[in-house]
């Protein structure tokens, strides 16, 4: 449970139908079992206690008489568990009968939800036995129930961890999912973060797909988790066969399934993940519906985590996803440069090439967008601007590439400009020091501009969003353009939009899938130090830090807002194998450092296509002052190590 961490599940136990006592045994062993798992919430299928295939003999009194007994017999043996759960199990009130849900913990009834939507259609036929609970939704009702003399009986209620605020527990029972405005709807509004759905969805050809998205869309609609536990293998099948299909999402994304089989299916819900998603959109506000809380406390330990969690959060795993992923972000940066080139009228795009990765983007985004417009590729002006550090390699690739797309090329060789200006400011060329570097690459950004205005065009700018989070441009140099096409595409994504361009072209253009492989296994560098024996002297990985530790960082401490105790939890869980806890840390608080440090370069960027969930454009996603201190943050890392 610490860092917002709650290990759940959906189980499905192997019942018989109407035989209670069985099914309890069934169920509390189950129980057990999940809490041995290190489960802390459980959802267990609708009426489970009976079965809810039990027909008519929901009227008869024996039965009712035998889930009730039964019920008691599971709170007494799990009373020493630390596991809500959530039991269906029919109950009566004023001569009605209601299918509810009994929420457990440590022995006791927390509360009875009965459901709301009482199908009668198809193989459905509840309300011959059942009553809708909607019209004790409004009421503060309490009835005696399995030995317990006051249990609240309501669908308006929610389940509230005193240990943990952000868990918060709301329950709804099938159908009452497949309506126009489930009740969960309500159940978020006021404040559940996990909403349990305990089922009987019976099992035909196609209805697992629809389900399965159901399920995924309304965790996504409601920012919250979803449990859902479907009923399964001792159901009756006089007429229907329940798969007991289970299913665990958040916030839109299936964690785990199980179908066919009973048993549990396991996963972990991060609740503070979703309670700073709901923070952030202004269109999810807390409303007040007349659901009241009922309080529970669970001990806060470690959860020991089992769902995926990808190394590269702003990059697909699976080969399909990421080609479409990498097609679709050079569409979408191609729209915006489109939409600029035909604002400002630009006749040329102007691209600075060295032959590293963030140029190579530019110029085939850039490539794109020309093809969009239905101009010529020779509108493209490539300038190249050699100087200290420039290698035969990357400017051999530079020239190759940019003859490969059709692009006019501009050679401009910036050395003798530098030195002038060393020698106007008084600069020596052996003190190779902060202005050595960023001297070049105001000069490059200056030949740029000036190239632009006489060739009435747009410099496009090449510096990448890992570049803009951790301040790795120079203020006024390559920090500056007048459209930055990458500025909202990670560096570990930028390989991946090189590689599937190099992939794509490969039988239509032998030689441009080659260099751009090349540029590929060239080292990544800015290339403002002299070349060593006409090798890159300079690579910024040494000096920054591995790239995929800080988009790693990048898209936890940012987009989801963690602290860095978290944040180095899931990079020792999603990269331990790469990188030792030192070597997380050590990098960790270097992005920290420069992340708050170098906000005032981001105060000022230039406009460029927001094209991920992640952006640090002062305009967009990102507004934080330049001022901002770091204190705060770096306490915390150096009390990690």
């Amino acid at each position: 449970m610490k860092d917002g961490f709650i290990k759940v599940a959906a189980g499905t136990p192997k019942i018989r139908v109407a035989d209670c006592r069985h099914n309890a045994e069934q169920i509390f062993t189950l129980m057990r079992q999940a809490d041995a798992e290190g489960v802390r919430v459980l959802c267990l299928p609708e009426l489970c206690i009976t079965g809810y295939t039990c027909g008519d003999l929901f009227l008869q009194d024996t039965l009712l008489q035998g889930a009730e007994e039964a019920l008691t017999t599971i709170l007494h043996a799990t009373r020493n568990l630390d596991l809500l759960a959530a039991v269906g199990v029919p109950v009566r009130c004023n001569n009605k009968l209601y299918n509810c849900a009994a929420v457990i913990h440590k022995g006791m009834i927390l509360g009875l939800v009965p459901k709301l939507h009482i199908p009668s259609y198809g193989e459905f036929y509840e309300s011959r036995w059942f009553t809708s609970g909607a019209d004790l939704s409004e009421t503060d009702f309490s009835i005696p129930f399995a030995g317990q003399e006051s249990v609240d009986f309501s669908p308006a209620q929610v389940f509230r961890c005193a240990a943990l605020p952000e868990l918060v527990i709301g329950v709804e029972i099938c159908e009452d999912l497949w309506v126009s405005e489930p009740p969960s709807a309500r159940l978020a509004a006021e404040g559940a973060t996990l909403i349990l759905n305990l089922s009987a969805s019976d099992e035909v050809v196609g209805k697992a797909d629809y389900r399965r998205s159901l399920v995924a869309g309304q965790s996504g609609r409601l920012v919250c988790g979803y449990l859902y536990a479907d009923a399964g293998e001792g159901e009756s099948s006089t007429d229907l066969v329940f798969a007991g299909h289970c299913l665990i999402a958040e916030n839109g994304t299936i964690l785990a399934e199980r179908r066919f089989a009973c048993g549990l299916t396991v996963s972990e819900i991060d609740v503070h993940r979703l309670s700073y998603e709901r923070r952030r959109m202004s269109t999810f506000p807390p409303k007040s519906l007349g659901v009241y809380p009922n309080y529970f406390d669970m001990a806060l330990t470690d959860t020991v985590l089992t769902r995926r969690l990808s190394p590269t959060p702003f990059v697909p795993e699976e080969a399909a996803g990421r080609a479409e992923r990498c097609s679709e972000i050079l569409y979408i940066a191609a729209l915006g440069l489109k939409k600029r080139m035909e604002h400002t009228g630009a006749r040329t795009a102007v691209v600075g090439l060295s032959g590293g990765l963030d140029s190579t983007l530019a110029i085939l985004i850039t490539a794109v967008t020309m093809g969009m417009l239905g101009r010529p590729a020779s509108d493209i002006l490539a300038v190249t601007m050699p100087c200290f550090g420039t290698t035969d390699r990357t400017r051999d690739n530079a020239v190759e590439l940019a003859e490969r797309l059709g692009a006019t090329l501009k050679r401009i060789d910036i050395g003798q400009a530098v030195k002038q200006h060393f020698k106007d400011i008084g600069q020596s060329m052996e003190n190779q020091d902060v202005t050595f570097e960023n001297a070049q690459a105001r000069e490059r950004t200056q030949v740029l501009m000036d190239v632009a205005n006489q060739t009435g065009g747009l410099v496009i700018g090449t510096g990448d969003l890992s570049e803009l989070a951790l301040g790795w441009a120079t203020y006024n140099g390559d920090h500056m353009s007048m459209y930055g096409v990458n500025a909202s595409i990670p560096k570990t994504l930028v390989r991946h939009l090189v590689s599937y361009v190099a992939g794509d072209k490969a039988e239509e253009d032998k030689r441009l899938s080659v260099v751009l492989e090349d540029i590929l296994d060239t080292p990544v560098s800015p290339e403002l130090l002299p070349a060593i024996e006409g090798r890159i002297a300079q690579k910024t990985e040494d000096l920054v830090g591995p790239y995929e530790l800080h988009d790693f960082f990048l898209y936890y401490a940012i987009r989801w807002g963690f602290p860095p105790r978290k944040v180095l939890r899931l990079a020792e869980y999603a990269l331990g194998r790469r990188y030792d806890r030192e070597t997380i840390l050590k990098w960790e608080k270097n992005f920290y450092r420069r992340f708050f440090a170098q906000q005032f370069k981001r105060s000022c960027l230039p406009d460029g296509p927001k094209v991920g969930s992640v952006t640090l454009s002062p305009r967009g996603d990102w507004r934080m002052p330049s001022d901002a201190v770091a204190a705060l943050w770096l306490s915390e890392v150096e009390g990690l190590a």
